[in-house]
């Protein structure tokens, strides 16, 4: 990617996330609103406050306490977030999901798919058809989607070396001889 192409992304991103700051009750937010774009969705994750626990809680009970203050959340805000999703979509052509964090722990309302187009050989057709017969998962798509998310998962830094080599690539054929 550009630098040109990174800076309109940024700003997008940096258009976006204003323009949905400036929709958002201010007591919705605490702390910075992460807004994540492609070129179908935008992903708006409201960072909220972590619930108050006793000193010393347990898993079991923070996790309870994340749980309850997530879908109190999810709930008291659901008609305004539906109000500007809609708007949203109508300025920006793309869907909305929506979430919240707090702490380390992300929990996504919504979410939407995108379906992809693939050609894949018998090897890898028999990979996604492995999974499915073991029931891991329910078709080869969403096989093909648990392997997207493993890979993700297990590989992020090096998946993010391989976007900065990229940006790199593009950043010297901007620099480069052009063609007439």
């Amino acid at each position: 990617m550009s630098t040109e192409k990174q800076e309109q992304q940024a700003s997008a991103v940096e258009r976006v996330r204003g323009w949905f700051i400036g929709r958002m009750p201010e007591e919705w937010l605490d702390g910075a609103l992460d807004v994540r774009l492609d070129r179908e969705e935008i992903t708006v994750i409201v960072p909220i406050a972590v619930p108050q626990t006793t000193e010393g809680a347990s898993e079991a009970e923070l996790a309870a306490a994340w749980e309850g203050r997530s879908r109190r959340f999810r709930e008291e805000t659901r008609q305004h977030r539906i109000e500007i999703a809609r708007e949203a979509e109508h300025t920006y052509g793309r869907k909305v999901s929506w979430g919240v964090c707090a702490a380390e722990r992300v929990v996504m309302f919504t979410t939407f798919s995108v379906p992809v187009m693939t050609r894949l050989r018998q090897k890898e057709r028999r990979v996604l058809d492995t999974l499915v017969e073991a029931g891991v998962a329910r078709s080869r798509s969403d096989a093909l989607a648990w392997c997207v998310r493993l890979v993700g998962e297990h590989e992020d830094a090096w998946l993010g070396d391989l976007r900065e080599a990229l940006q790199r690539v593009e950043e010297i054929r901007t620099e480069g001889p052009r063609s007439s």
